[in-house]
């Protein structure tokens, strides 16, 4: 997925939330859903938003589908962030 749609998927502020909980560690869809008074279909939207963009990862296991945090996307948006910085330090020298 492009930066617009990361940045579209880190845009809602539920989203951002499930990333803060899987910063800690892997969690299944209704451990998530605990976190939120929201409807399960919400949370797999969401989580499927999160998927698409690459900012999270399924693992499979046993019975269960354990969601984890991708780091290598947000690894790529700092870095441009960082180029961007560097870029516009050099200008105003």
């Amino acid at each position: 997925m492009s930066f617009a749609g990361t940045f579209k998927a880190l845009a809602h502020p539920i989203r951002r939330e499930i990333l803060t909980l899987l910063k800690e560690k892997s969690l299944t869809a209704g451990e998530i859903a605990s976190h939120f008074d929201l409807a399960g279909a919400t949370i797999s939207h969401h989580l499927s938003i999160l998927k698409k963009a690459g900012l999270v990862v399924e693992r499979r296991e046993k019975n269960f589908i354990y969601y984890e945090l991708c780091t290598s996307v947000l690894e790529d948006i700092m870095t441009w962030f960082a180029d961007l910085k560097e870029r516009s330090g050099d200008e105003n020298e």
